[in-house]
C-alpha cells in the first residue's frame, strides 16, 4: 500500500465519522410529525422558551399552555405554543 491508498483511506475515515455524528445529531432532534402536527416533550418546550420545568409545570397548572397527558407522558402542540406565543406578542410601537 502507498502513501496515496494510506491518505485515501484516512480521508475516507474522517468523512464516515462526520456522517456518523451529523446523523446521531439529526436523530437527537428528530421531532416526528402525527397528522401534520409535531409534538413536543416538555424538555423540548423548556429549551424553546428558555424556561424551568418548575415554570412549566406552573404554565400548565394556570393554563396557559394547553398540552396532552397519555398516561404519565405530557406532550405539547408545536402550533398551540406558537400560537400562545403570538397571542401574547407586545409589539413596542414608537410614537
Amino acid at each position: 500500500m502507498d502513501l496515496f491508498e494510506n491518505d485515501e483511506i484516512i480521508a475516507h475515515q474522517e468523512m464516515i465519522t462526520l456522517l456518523r455524528t451529523r446523523i446521531e445529531s439529526i436523530l437527537k432532534n428528530y421531532r416526528p410529525v402525527m397528522n401534520g402536527e409535531i409534538y413536543l416533550s416538555g424538555e423540548d418546550v423548556c429549551k424553546l422558551l428558555h424556561i424551568s420545568k418548575r415554570t412549566l409545570q406552573q404554565y400548565r397548572d394556570d393554563n396557559i399552555l394547553p398540552y396532552i397527558q397519555i398516561g404519565g407522558k405530557i406532550i405539547y402542540k408545536e402550533s398551540d405554543i406558537l400560537t400562545i406565543l403570538e397571542q401574547n406578542y407586545i409589539s413596542q410601537k414608537t410614537v
